[in-house]
C-alpha cells in the first residue's frame, strides 16, 4: 500500500507553511527504508528492504471456481452486484462483469455491514501481463475498519519490502512464505480475524489478531497487530503502528482501490463465535 498520492496535498501545504522533509533514506535495491522506525521485537526498520525474503512456496492447484460460502456465511459478492457495499463517499462505483468486479480508481469499497470475529474468504487477481514494479505492481488491499490491512500486491518472483508483499501485515510483519501465483491467476485469501479489546480505561487488554491463507498456505497464525498499520487508521506513513481510541468489536471489511485494476471475486464472510464468548 502506497500512501503517496494520499498524502501529497498535505505535505504540499506544509511546505508552503515553511516546513521542509527530508525522504527517508532507501536500502541497496531500492527496496525500502533505512532510516524509519525499528519495529518492537524485530532488528528491522518499517519498511525495511535489507529484511530477508520470505521464501518462496508453489501452492497446489485451487478450483477454478473457488471455495462456496457454507450454510452459515454471509455472502458479500456473488459476482451479480454491489448491493453489499458501499464507496467511502457514497455509491459503490467498481465495474462489475463476467462474475468478478474489478477496481477503477473510483476509490476503495467497504462491507454495509459490519462485522465482529470472523472468517473471511477472498479472491482476488493481479493484471496480466503485470505492470510496474514493487509497491507499483497490482497494489490493493484488505482494510479491517480502515485499521488493519492485509497486502494483496503482485509479488509472484517480483521482490519489494517483505512488509509490503502479498500477505503482509503491511508496514509490520512480512508473510511466513511467498505463496503467489502468477499474475492473471485467480488466488484466494482466508482470513481469521479477531477485534483488539480495551478496558473501561481505555487500555489494549488484547490485541488484533488475525490468520492468514494465502492459496491454502499460512502466511499468519494468530499474529498481532501491534496497532494500526501503516499510513491508516491515524498512523503516519512510514510510521510505527498504534492503537487509537477503542472501536467495538464489530468491523467493515474494505477493499482499497490503488490505481491498479485489481479484479475480485466469491468473497463471503462468517461469525467465529467470539472472544467474549464461552
Amino acid at each position: 500500500m502506497n500512501h503517496v498520492t494520499f498524502f501529497r496535498p498535505l505535505v504540499c501545504s506544509l511546505l508552503g507553511a515553511g516546513l521542509t522533509f527530508s525522504a527517508p533514506a532507501q536500502t541497496a535495491g531500492h527496496l525500502g527504508y533505512s532510516d524509519t522506525p525499528i519495529i518492537p521485537g524485530t532488528t528491522y526498520h518499517v519498511h525495511d528492504g535489507e529484511r530477508p525474503q520470505p521464501h518462496v512456496v508453489t501452492p497446489g492447484a485451487t478450483f477454478s471456481h473457488g471455495a462456496p460460502a457454507p450454510s452459515d456465511a454471509t455472502v458479500l459478492f456473488d459476482g451479480k452486484d454491489l448491493s453489499k457495499w458501499q464507496g467511502n463517499r457514497g455509491e459503490a462505483k467498481w465495474a462489475v462483469k463476467d462474475g468478478y468486479m474489478e477496481m477503477n480508481g473510483t476509490g476503495g469499497i467497504r462491507t454495509k455491514e459490519k462485522f465482529p470475529d470472523f472468517q473471511l474468504h477472498v479472491e482476488w487477481t493481479t493484471p496480466n501481463p503485470p505492470r510496474g514494479e514493487g509497491q507499483s505492481r497490482g497494489n490493493s488491499g484488505i482494510l479491517i475498519n480502515g485499521m488493519y490491512e492485509v497486502q494483496v500486491l503482485d509479488s509472484y518472483q517480483a521482490k519489494t519490502y517483505p512488509d509490503g508483499q502479498a500477505g503482509a501485515l503491511y508496514g509490520q510483519t512480512p508473510p511466513l512464505v511467498n505463496a503467489s501465483k502468477p499474475p492473471g491467476e485467480w488466488q484466494a485469501y482466508d482470513i481469521i480475524f479477531e477485534s483488539p479489546r480495551w478496558d473501561a480505561e481505555g487500555k489494549v487488554t488484547k490485541a488484533a489478531n488475525v490468520t492468514v491463507l494465502h492459496n491454502g498456505v499460512v502466511l499468519h497464525h494468530k499474529r498481532e497487530y501491534i496497532g494500526s498499520t501503516d499510513g491508516i487508521g491515524g498512523v503516519a506513513h512510514k510510521s510505527l503502528g498504534k492503537y487509537g481510541k477503542p472501536h467495538p468489536p464489530e468491523v467493515v471489511i474494505e477493499l482499497q482501490d490503488h490505481s491498479s485494476p485489481i479484479r475480485y471475486r466469491n468473497i463471503w464472510v462468517r461469525p467465529i463465535g467470539g472472544y467474549d464468548q464461552p
